[in-house]
């Protein structure tokens, strides 16, 4: 195509001579002059079949000049494909998003919604996803060319999925799976599983009532099947079986989604010989037998048990080095060890590099510390903890707090990941208040508070005029919020405090520390409106387990009772552990939490959240969590949520 035409053409000798004659411009002013009509004369015979621009202005303001739309518009796509090429999906996007890229013709309204996809995902921009959506459906992607219709597909399930559409995802997948050969159907279908596993139940519902067509028909009734209220690993795995038996030709019969091969195996491959190796003399005693107690109750209340094949061994680990025990009962006909509870034990196993039998201890190795293949790692974090706090305060747009943490080493890690995670979730520390439980405690509130310096600021004014003046303290206004990681006795009295130093008005976050376990309103009155997380034992309205517990019994409520949790957990998590390790979504609702392993081996939980009112804690509803992949947990070192 030819170059531009000039549209002016500047005549330099006059610029000049208007210069010299009339003294009014000096030399720098000329070359600036003689810089932008040369500019200018160059822009309008820019020939843009070869021009790259440099920025998205730049693309902007040549395609502008352009007399023929098409060719701007080719040449605006072009660039874009560069920016994005570059890494600039935000100089693309400037393009893409113009006004100067509409009223394009098929092959380029196709061409921009390929590059438009593919940045909106690279940006994560759940708003121009759904903006593209708008005009996309299932089947958008098959008008690309055979070359191109992987990655069309590829992009559109990731702009429905952006834009919370999950079910439009998955059906872009199926269908992919049905014109592409090429695809490897194993990736196909393990997308597709982890897409209807997020479709809302309603939606779900309505879908499996209106769709057509064999494949599609199938992967529904599989996910409808699935959530069946109240069904354990071993009905899961009868579930998967009896649809693989009513759809034999379905692609999904023939290449399971990994997870759902992997439950289907779970029962054939679950230990049945396990040591539960646990302290039961000594000082960890208690916490011993309460973590003994939890799992043997959960063992015989779980009804998918053959106990004529499962034989469950307890062993004290008081009595010696846990080193020394690990090798004797290695050498025996041993499935899977549950323990140590002890750290120093379980530091003790960090010499071997694979473990000749799987061991899920029960304590966390210090963070950074090199884990052997084959152990796993769990407890009650106060980091887990911590950073559930911390993500509560994103989730409710709370961006400044000031923070309370007892003195010592439990409390430096409480604080290492409270403040990790924040930093993370743009949430400020504003001030930090270490503390002694014999610490004067008003002086701590009123410090935290800002009002030590706001009567130290009226003393000096007092010694600066010389005479008395009154005054009345008043506390730091930057702050929204309190956190307050503090055992029930000291919480009562901060709680109070807070009101009388004017932050009365602020809300207070708590770990499950601030809670013993069991109502009690004539004392936790003091703690009202402090919201709270803490386990689904504790909390939860209805549990079976706990009632039939508590009726044979003791140690079942308070922290024991946390521990007695642990114990049930414990249990649950030796028929799941594969599960966890090899599927990276999937979950175990435990009594101590929403139960998750990171690639390293380590459970961590999500727990749930209340606050008190008139004495009693209430559930609250659950919030969204902050979209960033960063809030992956950290290793966490510690085994009981209680500080020493």
């Amino acid at each position: 195509m030819p170059p531009l035409e000039r549209r002016h053409k500047p005549n330099y000798p006059e610029y000049f001579e208007l210069a010299m004659t009339k003294n009014r411009i000096n030399h720098r002013a000329l070359a600036s002059i003689l810089t932008v009509a040369l500019l200018s004369a160059g822009c309008a015979s820019v020939n843009l079949q070869s021009h790259i621009a440099q920025t998205p202005e730049q693309a902007l303001d040549l395609a502008g000049q352009e007399d023929n739309r098409e060719t701007a518009q080719r040449y605006l796509l072009r660039i874009a494909s560069r920016f994005q090429d570059q890494g600039d999906d935000m100089a693309a996007r400037t393009l893409l998003q113009s006004p100067q890229l509409t009223q394009l013709t098929p092959p380029m309204e196709n061409q921009k919604r390929l590059l438009a996809m593919a940045g909106a995902v690279a940006l994560q921009d759940s708003e121009w996803a759904r903006s593209l959506t708008v005009d996309l459906d299932v089947e958008s992607f098959i008008n690309y060319s055979p070359e191109l219709v992987g990655r069309a597909a590829d992009l559109q399930a990731q702009t429905f999925a952006l834009a919370g559409d999950r079910l439009s995802s998955a059906m872009t997948l199926v269908l992919l799976s049905q014109t592409d050969g090429t695809a490897n159907p194993q990736e196909l279908h393990d997308r597709i599983w982890q897409l209807l596993k997020a479709v809302p139940e309603p939606e779900l519902e309505v879908a499996n009532t209106e769709s057509i067509g064999y494949e599609v028909q199938g992967w529904l009734e599989l996910a409808a099947a699935f959530r069946e209220p109240g069904t354990g690993i071993d009905e899961k795995g009868r579930t998967i079986r009896r649809w693989q038996n009513n759809w034999p030709v379905h692609p999904a019969a023939q290449v399971l989604p990994s997870e759902l091969q992997l439950i289907a195996t779970l029962a054939e491959s679950r230990p049945e010989k396990i040591a539960l190796a646990i302290p039961l003399n000594g000082p960890l005693a208690s916490a011993g037998k309460a973590i003994r107690d939890g799992f043997i109750a959960a063992y015989y209340l779980d009804k998918s048990v053959d106990r004529s094949k499962t034989d469950i061994r307890i062993v004290d680990t008081s009595g010696g080095a846990f080193s020394e025990l690990y090798r004797e009962l290695s050498g025996q006909d041993i499935d899977l060890i549950v323990g140590p509870l002890e750290k120093d034990s379980l530091a003790g196993l960090r010499s071997l590099n694979t473990l000749p039998v799987p061991a899920l201890g029960l304590n966390y190795l210090p963070a950074g510390s090199q884990v052997p293949d084959g152990l796993y790692q769990f407890g009650l974090s106060a980091e887990d903890e911590a950073r559930q706090i911390a993500d509560r305060l994103a989730a409710e747009d709370i961006r400044d707090v000031l923070i309370l943490i007892p003195q010592g080493e439990w409390g430096d890690r409480v604080e290492s990941a409270l403040l990790q995670r924040m930093a993370e979730n743009n949430t400020t520390a504003l001030d930090i208040e270490r503390f002694f439980r014999e610490d004067n405690l008003r002086a701590v509130t009123a410090d935290l508070l800002g009002i030590t310096i706001s009567r130290d600021r009226a003393i000096q004014v007092e010694r600066t005029i010389g005479m008395d003046v009154e005054f009345e303290p008043r506390r730091r206004q930057d702050a929204e919020a309190i956190v307050m990681v503090a055992d029930p006795t000291i919480g009562r009295q901060f709680k109070p405090l807070f009101a009388y130093y004017f932050g009365g008005d602020l809300p207070v976050y708590s770990p499950s520390i601030v809670y013993e376990g069991s109502p009690d309103p004539s004392r936790d009155r003091d703690l009202n409106a402090v919201i709270f997380t803490d386990i689904p034992w504790v909390l939860s309205e209805a549990n079976e387990l706990r009632t039939q517990s508590a009726n044979y019994l003791s140690g079942t409520r308070g922290q024991v009772g946390r521990l007695f949790a642990m114990g049930a957990d414990a249990w649950k998590l030796s028929k799941r552990l594969p599960l966890l390790r090899q599927i990276e979504t999937a979950s175990v609702n435990g009594e101590t939490g929403v139960l998750t392993m990171t690639p390293e081996g380590s459970i961590h939980r999500e727990q749930t959240w209340a606050q008190f009112r008139n004495g009693v804690p209430e559930l609250l509803p659950e919030l969204e969590k902050p979209m960033s992949e960063s809030n992956a947990p950290e290793a966490s070192t510690d085994t009981e949520n209680t500080a020493p």
